[in-house]
């Protein structure tokens, strides 16, 4: 009996078993917003589906920063002073404060354009170190060739970002060194807060002929207040994230940022599993969906084509 007793108690106490008793995923994101949201409900779906119940063999915490750089850099401390399993950073402010905090607990970034830019990994192999992650980076052309699309004589292309986001700046200058071989000029407004946004596309009235966005966190955290200008002075909007045409944007050609979060969420139950993160080269997403808003197009003084109506993903009604 005892015999039996010390073969049962070596079978539960093995260390996979511990490992997956003990799971511990902490989750930050810079600010709530859809696309955010979804990365993070996208992780949480993929941990359930590979067996991690929350509350079971699963400690599953999250946090957001509200937009602020250092309240990240705070509640990163604070996560690594835990010790979990696995840090889930969610966008490359957060992404940055997570990976100057620690080397040695494992981080998944998601969310992030350009890793190698934002100084997250040296490159887009695997990084050797602690971190590995799931990029939301696009290609360039196609995004504009739909703005092409919505606007056919479009010359002047606004951007309103936040010029201390390294992913937005990566993503101006590819589109400064694009749009002229596509017969198109890019003109800048900065938004360094939130807050921001309203004046500096106010500020891009009279100067363009259309505005595109990437996922700049700032800007698609306040975009009601773009699309506000859009409608106002007649301006088009074209999003990078779908999320953004259910609020008003003209049309979008991007990621599912659920998708994008279950493949994070993969990668955080291999390393669960086992696997080094620094074994691990950053994946991307290569699934694009179209999503259009013909009614939100009206608003802002133009009409979709029929053809491009067709070719959506979704139409938002």
């Amino acid at each position: 009996m005892v015999a039996i007793a010390l073969a049962l108690g070596a079978t539960a106490f093995t260390p996979a078993a511990m490992a997956q008793a003990q799971a511990s995923v902490a989750v930050l994101a810079i600010v709530e917003h859809p696309a955010l949201d979804a990365v993070r409900d996208g992780a949480h779906d993929a941990l359930k589906a590979a067996g991690y119940v929350d509350g079971k063999n699963l400690k599953w915490q999250y946090q957001s920063a509200q937009g602020n750089a250092a309240t990240a850099a705070q509640i990163a401390r604070q996560f690594i002073g835990e010790n979990p399993s696995v840090i889930v950073a969610i966008a490359t402010p957060t992404s940055q404060a997570a990976v100057a905090a620690t080397k040695t607990v494992p981080i998944v970034f998601a969310a992030v354009t350009d890793p190698v830019a934002a100084k997250l990994t040296s490159s887009w192999g695997p990084s050797g170190t602690n971190v590995a992650g799931v990029s939301d980076k696009l290609p360039l052309q196609p995004q504009i060739d739909l703005i092409k699309k919505v606007v056919p004589n479009a010359k002047r292309v606004g951007m309103v970002y936040n010029p201390g986001e390294a992913n937005s700046v990566v993503v101006v200058k590819e589109m400064k060194a694009a749009l002229p071989k596509n017969g198109m000029e890019l003109v800048e407004a900065a938004a360094p807060r939130s807050v921001d946004v309203s004046t500096a596309a106010r500020s891009l009235i009279g100067k363009v002929d259309v505005i595109y966005t990437n996922t700049d966190n700032n800007v698609v955290s306040s975009y009601e207040s773009l699309v506000k200008v859009g409608q106002d002075a007649k301006i088009p909007l074209i999003a990078a994230d779908t999320a953004s045409v259910e609020r008003g944007a003209v049309a979008a050609l991007g990621i599912n940022y659920h998708d994008l979060g279950e493949q994070t969420g993969r990668m955080v139950v291999k390393i669960l599993k086992g696997e080094k993160p620094g074994a691990m080269p950053v994946e991307t997403s290569d699934k694009l969906e179209l999503y259009v808003n013909p009614g939100a197009a009206k608003k802002q003084g133009i009409t979709l084509s029929d053809a491009l109506i067709k070719s959506a993903t979704k139409v938002v009604e």
